[in-house]
């Protein structure tokens, strides 16, 4: 898959609540469809479907241990989104920056009297 389609792909996972949901819960170690299905109110097969779209995008792998089908999170696309948003993140802190730099300018002008002016 294209790097771009990849980050669409994970993106496009990522949009639904209750793929974040098995998501964090398998950060906390690996699962069977079973227990992630556990916390939410519908069936085997609607959770199904989200987990092959996690798999599909890439961010979760099903291994094969006799009847124990375990699902363990995989981390390289998350890596992408974070590359992908870490470019955003220096625009933002440098947005913040100029505005901290005006904000101090206008207080140090409000602080000065007519005289100083």
């Amino acid at each position: 898959m294209v790097t771009e389609d990849r980050l669409s792909a994970t993106f496009a996972a990522l949009a639904d609540p209750t793929r974040r949901a098995i998501l964090a819960r398998l950060s906390e170690g690996e699962a069977t469809v079973k227990e992630l299905s556990a916390p939410f109110a519908m069936s085997g097969p609607a959770i199904s479907k989200h987990l092959r779209v996690l798999e599909q995008a890439g961010l979760i792998s099903r291994g094969r241990d006799a009847q124990w089908r375990p699902c363990r999170l995989e981390a390289a696309p998350l890596r992408e989104v974070a590359a992908f948003a870490e470019h955003y993140r220096q625009f933002w802190d440098s947005s913040y920056a100029r505005l901290d730099a005006y904000l101090q300018f206008v207080q140090d002008g409000i602080g000065e009297s007519e005289d100083e002016r």
